[in-house]
């Protein structure tokens, strides 16, 4: 409950209220074509949203390990963060309680089993840079998060691609965004999100994939993903999910 708490706190006022479809006006070609998509004229602004899942999860550095998980997750657009409270089954009647957050700045992940810490990681750079990511990179799920009034800057790659820089105080973030000839959001990679390897934080590739398109509240958004880190040996999911409940607050 205190990541919870202090994530509310920290909720600052969304302008403008609404999305106003005129601050499209010089975006990339394919970011036009996702808010045109994914978004009416006129759809009110994101402030929050709370998450349910369900999904496996693979812990594993080399073995695939597939391990169920069930979790709740609450963001707030502004200022940007989220926790992600999740329970990963080891056996029946034994799971794993994950806490990855960002709040206030600060990215934080947790691990305990049987109410024992087992996990504690908090307040490095490294690890804000990472939670900010994914903060990004899950804004399929709240895309009025990506438009520029919030902070966005998109920069053009390609006709199916885009960057996008984010900053949170200290904090900066830069993602890729690949766009489906359905117009909405097929992927986001990272060049740079740090991995647990060994004990270190190590700078890794990685991705995340949408499908399963749905209209909710007048927008478009996924119910399933994947989640990988983009190796020398290949692609390594070790996240795979579903959204089982979505509710949103609005300016």
């Amino acid at each position: 409950m205190e990541l919870r708490s202090r994530l509310e706190a920290g909720r600052r006022p969304i302008r403008p209220d609404r999305c106003d479809l005129r601050e499209l006006a010089g975006l990339p070609d394919p970011v036009q074509r996702y808010f045109r998509t994914a978004l009416q004229p006129g759809q009110p602004m994101i402030c929050a949203v709370t998450l349910d899942h369900a999904g496996a999860f693979n812990p594993g550095e080399r073995a695939e390990r597939w391990l169920e998980f069930t979790s709740s997750q609450r963001v707030v657009v502004a200022r940007p963060g989220f926790d992600w409270d999740a329970r990963i089954r080891v056996l029946p009647g034994l799971a794993f309680r994950v806490h990855d957050a960002y709040v206030a700045g600060e990215g934080i992940l947790t691990a305990r089993l049987l109410g024992l810490p087992i996990l504690t990681l908090r307040g490095t750079p490294e690890l804000a840079r990472g939670e900010l990511m994914r903060f990004l990179a899950e804004a399929a799920w709240y895309p009025t998060a990506l438009l520029p009034s919030q902070g966005a800057r998109w920069t053009p790659v390609d006709d199916a691609h885009a960057s996008v820089e984010f900053v949170d105080v200290d904090t900066r973030v830069s993602l890729t965004f690949r766009f489906g000839a359905d117009g909405l959001i097929q992927a986001v990679r990272a060049e740079d999100r740090g991995r647990m390897v060994k004990g270190r934080i190590v700078p890794t590739p990685w991705e995340g994939c949408w499908s399963h398109y749905v209209e909710r509240d007048g927008m478009r958004v996924p119910l399933e993903g994947e989640v990988a880190w983009i190796l020398a040996g290949g692609r390594k999911p070790y996240w795979r999910g579903r959204v089982t409940m979505l509710e949103y607050e609005y300016a």
